[in-house]
């Protein structure tokens, strides 16, 4: 005992100086080592605070108007050809955006998932450069062809040289197709044999959307929409097919640019069909968020609370977000 306590009056740092020797004291040691204790103490918990700054939260009015709203999304439906699935986004003020392709890449996948073909848009969708017609019993290519649109013209002479610009013409009069047998363009482009190649096949669809910044959904659904008295429909007798398996990963879902720390509760986020066909819907809302880092830089982003819902319905093709 007397020896530790030798050794703790030779760690005072600070003796007392006598007229021939320095006289070290036990008091003198402890707290040498006491207060050597607490400087490092500090000295790592400041190193630990410049490692690791705080996140400082204010909650702030946001003023802004007029601004979009970037959505960022990837998600795959394992179940869903990409020749069926469409992209559609309405607001509150009544704006739609019906079957979006820009910004929007399709990959066909098969069936353990692996990637069969990237397009960006789905069946029928690429534009010849010049049409086909058939002369004789064969297919040429005739720049002055002028397909019909079956009475869905919007203006007098107006062309629907392929399947899918017919199918795009009914869209826009609120129309269905009930037998695409009958469009020469679809029966030309092997419309039907296209579909059927892509049986069993699942779809991964991501991209970019630019809504405005007001309440609406945006929702992955099954054919083409069209409006028909008021009411959002999707057209589906084109595909022969009465139930689809909904089952879906959603791999990313952000709104706005990525800042540190951001947390999307969607992401990964698996859903299994295992009742009857329905609609599923995720009800978001959306916060404004402002990211400054100690720099000074500044990020406008977004954060985002999410719940979810399945409504079971006797026909019901879309999954609205």
């Amino acid at each position: 005992m007397e020896g530790l306590m030798n050794k703790l009056r030779h760690l005072d740092a600070y003796p007392k100086v006598n007229e021939d020797f320095y006289s070290r004291t036990l008091s003198g040691g402890f707290i040498t080592l006491v207060s050597s204790v607490v400087m490092l103490l500090l000295f790592f918990s400041e190193i630990r605070l410049y490692l690791h700054p705080v996140v400082e939260t204010k909650l702030v009015v946001d003023s802004s108007r007029g601004e979009t709203l970037r959505i960022n999304f990837d998600v795959t439906f394992p179940a869903i050809a990409c020749s069926i699935l469409s992209l559609d986004a309405i607001d509150i003020s009544g704006e739609q955006h019906l079957d979006v392709k820009h910004d929007i890449v399709k990959e066909r996948l098969d069936v353990n998932g692996n990637v069969i073909e990237v397009r960006p848009d789905g069946v029928g969708s690429r534009k010849m450069e010049k049409p086909l017609q058939r002369q004789g019993g064969r297919l040429e290519h005739n720049e002055t062809y002028c397909g019909s649109c079956y009475g869905a013209e919007s203006i007098d002479g107006e062309c629907c040289n392929s399947c899918e610009e017919v199918r795009d013409a009914y869209r826009k009069k609120g129309w269905a197709m009930s037998n695409l047998d009958l469009i020469e363009q679809c029966k030309r482009e092997g419309f039907f044999q296209k579909i059927k190649d892509e049986e069993g096949e699942g779809c991964n669809i991501y991209g970019s959307l630019e809504v405005k910044k007001v309440a609406g959904n945006f929702h992955f659904a099954l054919g083409k929409s069209f409006d028909q008295s008021n009411i959002h429909v999707h057209d589906l007798q084109a595909f022969r097919k009465n139930r689809f398996n909904l089952s879906h990963t959603i791999n990313r879902l952000a709104f706005g640019d990525h800042f540190p720390g951001v947390v999307n509760p969607l992401d990964g986020v698996q859903w299994m069909q295992k009742q009857p066909i329905g609609m599923y819907q995720y009800f978001i809302k959306v916060v404004p968020t402002m990211y400054k880092d100690e720099n000074g830089h500044t990020i406008q982003s977004n954060q985002f609370s999410v719940t979810e819902h399945l409504k079971v319905q006797k026909e019901a093709f879309s999954i609205t977000s």
